[in-house]
């Protein structure tokens, strides 16, 4: 069942996120299993949204991939993860590719 992955990650900054970014190449070697990811910042840091096939994909995805390249990073903390299932997803015709 697909799920959507809601994160917290207080103190995390945009040169981390995009140090990151480019280190685990999500964008251009998708993860198994990821369909759908959004990400802002805050007063608080770093927050993202994603849709996965499961929870289990995502788990896969930060233990094997994310979760090394951060910490070789220095990101401090742990992030805030929660999942609810997901029930309906839309993406406008058109709609492709990083913002």
């Amino acid at each position: 069942m697909a799920v959507v992955m809601s994160m917290r990650w207080a103190g995390v900054t945009p040169e981390q996120y995009e140090a990151a970014r480019t280190v685990v190449h999500w964008e251009d070697r998708t993860p198994d299993g990821g369909i759908i990811h959004a990400s802002w910042f805050e007063d608080d840091g770093l927050h993202v949204v994603d849709v996965w096939d499961s929870e289990a994909a995502f788990e896969h995805f930060s233990m094997k991939r994310l979760m090394p390249v951060v910490r070789r990073l220095g990101v401090l903390g742990e992030p805030q993860v929660t999942f609810s299932p997901l029930h309906r997803r839309f993406v406008a015709p058109g709609v492709s590719g990083a913002a």
